[in-house]
């Protein structure tokens, strides 16, 4: 048979989502990576899985790094599986209850689906809930020193685990410097189960801008759960307000931050293409 597929972006951060017809031990770390390869498969950030039945929400998303590996949660993955179930008319533009590995998420699509808001939770800066190696803690503003530099880093989770870096220059926020950087923070023995990396400089008291380094996959455009991490950490620290927009190199991901420090993340999704994976291609 063939694998019926559909494409979309976040802002540059691009997944695959195919649907419940393939069965879920289809998806071996062998499989996901050739479909993901830009040379021998179609090429993406990502594959999404679903929807499957799920006890404890309206449906079920199963998530994929191109490396093979299934991580917790995106929030630019969401938003394009909810997307995808608005445009297969499983939803309305009324709320739908998603369950992922790093949690239940409430989404809802926006101005025809070209915008989808996404409640991505509470976040938490504890070391044992993100997990950082050390003393129960807060993670915030610690020193590190990486290579031949000094960090301060901040470690959150909003279901999946981050490291974000406060830059004081902008002029350093660079691609290089994530590329640099972000592999060796990413596989850093303070992180048991790997982290993202941003690299963040405030703006203003309502806007940040991140470079992304994210586990699994390397530099990308866009994330939505990083841009909820670098938020969380510019308001603990005072650097902005309860309204941010995060600007990464693919656009703007505005974030609300609520008083429980649950965020509400609102972007736009884009439809690149569909199509049907052969059978020929594959391992």
């Amino acid at each position: 048979m063939d694998y019926l597929f559909k494409k979309y972006h976040g802002l540059g951060n691009d997944y695959l989502v195919m649907g419940p017809e393939i069965p879920e031990d289809f998806f071996t770390p062998a499989f996901v990576r050739r479909i993901c390869d830009h040379h021998y498969g179609v090429g993406s950030d990502g594959l999404l899985h679903g929807p499957l039945p799920s006890q404890t929400a309206d449906v079920r998303v199963r998530m994929y790094n191109p490396d093979g590996g299934e991580f917790e949660k995106s929030g630019n993955g969401l938003r394009i599986f909810t997307r995808y179930l608005f445009d297969r008319g499983d939803i309305t533009d009324k709320p739908v209850i998603i369950e992922t590995k790093g949690g239940l998420v409430t989404a809802r699509v926006l101005e025809g689906g070209n915008l989808v808001r996404v409640d991505m939770g509470r976040a938490s800066l504890k070391s044992e809930d993100i997990p950082v190696r050390g003393e129960s803690r807060e993670v915030l503003n610690e020193p590190l020193t990486i290579k031949d530099r000094v960090f301060n880093i901040s470690a959150v989770t909003v279901g999946n685990p981050h490291c974000v870096v406060l830059l004081e220059n902008e002029k350093e926020l660079t691609p290089d410097l994530a590329k640099t950087y972000g592999p060796l923070l990413e596989h850093h023995p303070l992180f048991p189960h790997r982290t993202n990396v941003q690299f963040m400089v405030p703006l203003d008291e309502k806007n940040i801008r991140i470079e992304i380094w994210e586990r699994g996959v390397g530099y990308t455009l866009a994330s939505g759960s990083s841009s909820c991490a670098a938020a969380t950490v510019a308001h603990r620290l005072g650097l902005c307000g309860t309204a941010v927009d995060v600007h990464v190199p693919g656009g703007i991901i505005h974030l609300d931050i609520q008083k429980d420090s649950s965020l509400i993340m609102t972007a736009p999704v884009v439809k690149i293409c569909e199509g049907a994976f052969s059978p020929e291609s594959l391992p």
